[in-house]
C-alpha cells in the first residue's frame, strides 16, 4: 500500500522560506506525476505545482517565481521550495501522486505566515 507523508510546514513570518518534503512508501514504481496541492477552509483545493517523471513542471500563477518544485525518483520523495512567503500562501498543503489511474494523497501539513 502507497503512503505519502508530507514534512517541513510550520509557521514563518511573510517574505520567509519553508521547503517541504514528500517521501512516498510502499511503492515499487515510478510515478508519473508529483504535485502540491493546498486548501483553505471554505475553499477547493488548489493545484500549486506539479512536476513529471521526466522533470516537466507546472506552476499556479500565484507562486511561480516563488515555489521551486522538485524530485528525487531513487528517494520516491517531492520536494517544494517556497520562498517569498505571503499570508496569502497560509493553508494545508498535500502532496498528491499518480501512477496508472491511481491516484494518492498524503495528510498534509499545515503552512501558516504571519504578516
Amino acid at each position: 500500500q502507497v503512503q505519502l507523508v508530507e514534512s517541513g510546514g510550520g509557521l514563518v513570518q511573510a517574505g520567509g522560506s519553508l521547503r517541504l518534503s514528500c517521501v512516498a512508501s510502499g511503492r515499487f514504481f515510478t510515478f508519473n506525476t508529483m504535485g502540491w496541492y493546498r486548501q483553505v477552509p471554505g475553499k477547493q483545493r488548489e493545484l500549486v505545482a506539479a512536476i513529471t517523471s521526466g522533470g516537466a513542471t507546472n506552476y499556479a500563477d500565484s507562486v511561480k517565481g516563488r515555489f521551486t518544485i522538485s524530485r528525487d525518483n531513487a528517494k520516491n520523495t517531492v520536494y517544494l521550495q517556497m520562498n517569498g512567503l505571503k499570508p496569502e500562501d497560509t493553508a494545508v498543503y498535500y502532496c498528491n501522486a499518480d501512477h496508472s489511474r491511481d491516484v494518492y494523497w498524503g495528510h498534509g501539513t499545515q503552512v501558516t505566515v504571519s504578516s
